[in-house]
């Protein structure tokens, strides 16, 4: 299978939601499209029949930092490499538009992961609607 990640790949808004679904979270089908109108960039890969299998997307103001979300593989790509060439896709994007800083929140499951793809956990905060 290949690997190559594309910025900004054509998605139809069903399929973000999708495959949020297939890995287990809330499909959040009214975010779509309206994200691709208000985050900075996303990149994704599709798989031979060309379904999507790998999508994230970084937000913020285009200026130094940027947010890094929705990291995700379907569930029969997963442990191939590909989640490590999307984050390094996308954080190759955020160097070549000027974002020096890209911040992300994550499972603590997940800490080995973001460590390899070279992250530095970091203490932070959350607030969240009740």
């Amino acid at each position: 299978m290949r690997k190559e990640i594309v910025v900004n790949l054509p998605i139809k808004p069903n399929e973000v939601p999708a495959l949020r679904e297939l890995v287990g979270w809330e499909g959040r089908h009214s975010d779509y499209p309206v994200l691709f109108e208000r985050c900075n960039f996303w990149a994704g890969l599709r798989g031979d029949q060309e379904e999507l299998i790998a999508f994230g997307y970084i937000s913020g103001m285009g200026l130094q930092h940027g947010y890094m979300e929705d990291i995700i593989v379907h569930p029969q790509y997963q442990r191939m490499g590909i989640g490590q060439a999307l984050v390094t896709g996308l954080l190759q994007e955020a160097e070549r538009i000027g974002i020096e800083i890209v911040t992300l929140t994550y499972d603590a499951k997940h800490h080995s992961f973001y460590a390899d793809c070279g992250f530095v956990p970091c203490s932070g905060g959350l607030w969240r609607k009740e």
